[in-house]
């Protein structure tokens, strides 16, 4: 079940004031606050309300031969995240060539590192708006600080 496209707009017009820079997508929104975009879906929710589902790129990639210790550091982070989790995502195998059709079997399986979070709003008046600009604001800054101070500390990520 999708939200309407009005209801979509209404939301990406109570960004758009807030300073956010919001573009619309296909069946979504990109939505920017600072340096990283966080892409936005929303759809009804049968029971009421509207479910707001958002999605963090971190550009960070890890190989199937990691995926033990990635796994077991993404579990200690998500012990620490309020307002979201880190998930993975496989990534399609992309062949160099366009015309290629035979991918190498033996390339190890990617997978990318995601931000996810999940927000219903009862419905799209003011307060459930700022709720929700809060809600992403934090997402964002506390997914993104979290990756950076693992990746960058003084420990750094060992896998």
């Amino acid at each position: 079940m999708t939200v309407n496209r009005t209801d979509l707009q209404r939301i990406m017009a109570s960004l758009q004031q807030s300073g956010m820079t919001v573009e619309a997508v296909d069946d979504g929104a990109l939505v920017q606050n600072g340096e990283s975009r966080v892409a936005l879906f929303a759809e009804a929710d049968p029971q009421g309300g509207v479910i707001v589902r958002l999605h963090l790129d971190l550009e960070l990639y890890v190989e199937e031969d990691s995926l033990p210790d990635i796994l077991m550091g993404m579990n200690l982070m998500n012990q620490g995240l309020d307002y979201g989790s880190l998930n993975l995502d496989p990534v399609d195998p992309e062949s160099s060539e366009p015309d290629e059709d035979d991918l190498d079997p033996d390339a190890p399986l990617m997978f990318a590192v995601l931000g996810r979070s999940v927000l219903w709003l009862q419905n799209l008046e003011k307060a459930e708006l700022e709720r929700l600009r809060e809600h992403l604001r934090r997402f964002e800054t506390e997914v993104t600080e979290t990756v950076e101070r693992t990746l960058h500390g003084p420990t750094g990520i060992s896998a």
